[in-house]
């Protein structure tokens, strides 16, 4: 029985590496016949090819007659095939079927035989022929013939080779281009690290970087303004450090982790930061690395990246964009078998997963509606973090790290810059810090100024300044009335953001002159409708300001017509804020982290109806605008008469000029119209903390207040009771 069982593993085809062998052994033998076979015909065609193009095959019996009329040259013998290939003499003619006459005049410089005839029009030409006949007798015969007839042999005839030395000719090809294939093979298979013929260039191996230990280069310190998903992360880090600890209790390790979120808000840089924190493997590939134009390699490539994985357990896995193999299986998926296949591997190793191993699987997407819901159960990615854009403490936070080694003057604020960039992820404030540093190269300094910072914010926003531009007189009124209109619009309404710059200078991207608003306070995404209402009457602003000024319109309130109109139909849309549909819901998000668009889940009419509820919204903001102009439009010529003279001013410029003080006494280069107020703003303390740390949960229970007795009772003088006494109650 002993001896059975160790003998089981050795029965044929149990071992799967020697059956992988003898399958890259036939498929070499079937790849060099193939290739011999080939390389056959191609020399038998092209010498067919060749013997054909110029050949004309003579009767045996007329050569004879040319023999004994003394026409022949020459013979030569052709040993494969018994064939006389045969040399006329000058003179000799010959009519082929058609009736053309070839008559032989000579050679050429290369040996060819030349025979001139008439072409149909009548013209002489030339042309090579070349002669042969099929042998009717013996060899030793036509030879005795020829030398009998004076008839010059070129090639004396040879017996044939024998059979074993032709069949190791027919052989030796093949022999040597399987040993060619084999070694080219071997060589592949050990750059390809998966051997056997599978491993040619590595095809079915995974092409995923590896960073040993801390090699990322990235810690938690290099992270900021998520401070819920390092939480939340953190959790697992220390798993990997102390396992015990929570399977003690009966705790799993989660299989893992799902980084949802807008581009550029640093999910790839949060998965670096998890390895470099946790000190262990960091295994990092893209989700598009696994997807090939042949069927089976992505599946392929998921059990070669697992594999390389568990050999160094404990260790982190990242599939960034998951979303290219994990989206869901169904008829809109376009029948890409390669993709479903791969989703379905991966499926099958993160079921497979032993949890005492430690092995994490981080993945990161900005598309989380298109995964498939199995690759969402529980068991699979058990979390899901969501990396959203930073609030004002999160993009503080950033901007300290992203200058951590810029050199920074002593003006320089980051709390203001953070303030206006409201809405910016990791990604944007990284390249705003550069653009300042450039910028402050540029301009000579040494040091990165708060004017820097700004100015490359308006860069983004904006672009660079086209010097090279000329706008006439009327073109440069219209576009300050159109500006300025903007400005007064927001100065003169409440919840509006405040003005911080207006210039009438052309830009790179597109605009003639713009408008810049900046917070003073870190808003959320929750939005009041007197407020969206008042953001609508500012992108109006501009178009009102050219009707009631300059009594037309122009093509530059294109954006902010578009823009309005976006919040308009949202307000009718998502937010249930019409007074037609109330709070019913006429569409749903379909890209939360991308564009933010979404469908419409109404009938036809319902949308034709929304439509003229967005017009209606947007024209009561537009007639508030004007109105708003016509009752300042002495303030708003002042203003337009001091930015035509400066090109750009400030909102405190404007705030001066407005109340009659010289505009000339602003110092601050970027003052808004609020800056001048005074109090306590809850967005600005002097330390800023992250929202969630100022949140606490209590767990006492909270009793609701007695109500009071209908009629008091009256004290009994006679017990001695007096009113202050208290009084039992009546059971």
């Amino acid at each position: 029985m002993d001896q059975n069982n160790k003998n089981k593993p050795n029965k044929p085809g149990g071992n799967k590496p020697g059956g992988s062998n003898w399958r890259g052994v036939i498929s070499l033998l079937c790849w060099a016949v193939i290739l011999t076979a080939i390389i056959s015909y191609a020399g038998t065609y092209m010498t067919s090819a060749g013997h054909s193009s110029s050949s004309v095959e003579l009767v045996y019996g007329d050569f004879l007659d040319m023999v004994e009329a003394g026409q022949v040259d020459s013979v030569a013998f052709d040993n494969d095939e018994s064939i006389l290939v045969i040399t006329p003499r000058d003179g000799y003619t010959y009519t082929d079927s058609q009736g053309t006459v070839y008559t032989k005049t000579g050679a050429d410089d290369r040996g060819n035989v030349l025979y001139t005839y008439d072409n149909p029009i009548g013209q002489e030409q030339q042309t090579t022929l070349r002669f042969f006949t099929v042998q009717k007798e013996s060899n030793d015969a036509a030879i005795a013939r020829l030398e009998d007839a004076d008839i010059q042999i070129i090639t004396e005839y040879e017996p044939p080779m024998s059979t074993l030395m032709v069949i190791l000719l027919n052989i030796l090809p093949f022999i040597i281009i399987l040993l060619v294939m084999s070694l080219l093979m071997s060589w592949m298979a050990k750059k390809g690290g998966m051997g056997g013929i599978g491993g040619i260039g590595g095809v079915g191996k995974a092409n995923a970087k590896v960073y040993m230990e801390k090699s990322t280069g990235v810690t938690f310190a290099d992270v900021a303004g998520q401070d819920e998903a390092k939480e939340s992360l953190t959790e697992i880090i220390d798993f990997l450090h102390n396992p015990g600890k929570y399977t003690e209790i009966g705790a799993k390790l989660p299989k893992g982790a799902l980084l949802v979120g807008p581009p550029g808000t640093g999910k790839t840089l949060l998965a670096k930061a998890v390895a470099g924190e946790a000190n262990v493997p960091f295994f990092s590939i893209s989700g598009s690395d696994f997807v090939e134009m042949f069927v089976g390699v992505g599946a392929s490539r998921v059990r070669d990246l697992f594999k390389e994985a568990s050999k160094v357990a404990p260790c982190i896995v990242f599939i960034d964009e998951i979303d290219t193999i994990g989206k869901s299986r169904d008829n809109r998926m376009g029948g890409n078998d390669e993709r479903e296949q791969t989703l379905n591997q991966l499926l099958a190793e993160m079921d497979g997963f032993d949890p005492t191993k430690g092995i994490i699987l981080l993945a990161a997407t900005n598309r989380p509606e298109v995964l498939d819901q199995a690759l969402l159960r529980p068991g699979r990615f058990d979390r899901r973090i969501i990396i959203d854009r930073p609030n004002l403490a999160g993009r503080l936070a950033t901007l300290q790290v992203h200058t951590r080694n810029i050199k920074l003057a002593e003006d320089v604020n980051l709390k203001k810059v953070a303030l206006a960039t409201a809405g910016c992820v990791g990604a944007d404030l990284a390249n705003l810090v550069n653009e300042a540093a450039l910028r402050a190269v540029r301009k000579g300094r040494k040091l990165v100024t708060q004017e820097d910072l700004l100015a490359a914010f308006e860069l983004v926003i904006a672009g660079t300044e086209k010097k090279g531009s000329v706008l006439t007189e009327f073109e440069k009124k219209l576009v300050a009335y159109h500006e300025v209109g903007h400005a007064m619009v927001a100065y003169k309404q409440k919840n509006t953001e405040p003005v911080q710059k207006i210039t009438i200078v052309p830009h790179t991207q597109g605009s003639l002159g713009y408008t810049l608003l900046m917070p003073e306070e870190d808003k959320t995404e929750l939005r009041t409708r007197d407020e969206l209402m008042a953001k609508i009457t500012v992108s109006m602003g501009g178009r009102a300001a050219e009707e009631v000024v300059m009594n037309t319109m122009t093509n530059g309130a294109s954006q902010d017509i578009q823009d309005a109109t976006n919040v308009a139909r949202n307000m009718v849309a998502m937010f249930g804020m019409s007074d037609e549909f109330g709070m019913m819901a006429l569409a749903s998000r379909r890209n939360q982290y991308l564009d933010g668009g979404y469908g419409m889940d109404c009938a036809q009419d319902t949308a034709a109806r929304m439509d003229q509820a967005v017009k209606e919204i947007l024209d009561k903001c537009y007639r508030e605008a004007v109105e708003i102009l016509k009752a300042n439009r002495e303030d708003m010529d002042k203003v337009v008469a001091y930015l035509l003279e400066k090109e750009t001013i400030t909102g405190a410029e404007m705030v001066a000029i407005i109340e009659g003080r010289d505009p000339e006494l602003v110092e601050d280069s970027y003052a808004s119209t609020r800056s001048q107020e005074s109090g306590f703003r809850p967005s600005q303390p002097e330390v800023i903390e992250a929202p969630a740390k100022k949140v606490h949960m209590i767990s006492q229970k909270i009793e609701a207040p007695e109500e009071p007795a209908e009629e008091a009772a009256e004290p009994d003088a006679e017990a001695g009771e007096s009113p202050d006494s208290p009084k039992e109650p009546n059971e």
